[in-house]
């Protein structure tokens, strides 16, 4: 059974590395790596640079749906992006990341130091060997942003957090 990211339980700034830890040892998502359907296709669906996710050009405005697809949503070999499941792999257009932290927190120094994000999916991700941070410039060269692998879908800061 899949359980994406249940609503965090109190406020992200009050969560403590401890519980956002047996939030994510909760979660249980699908084993996208080990799908290979040979159905494939078009999902005519789109995350636009701004985190917004759309259908045929409409956007999807409903949080639990958006929620749903982000747990089957797989980054292939070639850089591009899918939506998976048993049955069929459908490819589906990314203008940018598929993920965007809008918060993140920082406990401890050094070695012991904890990095938490909010993604705008509402999911959580602690940085650590699972999930590491690199740094570069974007491709035309202009700013420095930084990227952790999700499962191979990748995830972008946002300037400053949403209200």
């Amino acid at each position: 059974m899949v359980s994406p990211a249940p609503s965090l339980p109190k406020s992200f700034a009050q969560l403590s590395p401890a519980e956002a830890a047996e939030l994510l040892a909760a979660r249980k998502l699908p084993p996208v790596e080990s799908w290979h359907p040979t159905r494939t296709g078009d999902s005519a669906m789109e995350i636009r640079a701004d985190g917004s996710w759309y259908h045929e050009g409409g956007r999807i405005n409903r949080p639990a749906m958006v929620k749903l697809f982000s747990t089957i949503l797989r980054r292939e070999p070639d850089g591009g992006h899918v939506l998976v499941t048993p049955a069929e792999k459908l490819a589906i257009a990314v203008e940018d990341t598929a993920f965007r932290a809008v918060e993140m927190k920082s406990e401890g120094d050094g070695a012991a130091r904890t990095l938490l994000f909010r993604l705008d999916t509402d999911d959580l991700v602690m940085a650590g060997a699972d999930h590491p941070l690199s740094f570069g410039r974007d491709p035309e060269g202009r700013s420095i942003r930084w990227r952790g692998d999700d499962d191979g879908a990748h995830l972008a800061p946002v300037g400053h957090p949403r209200p």
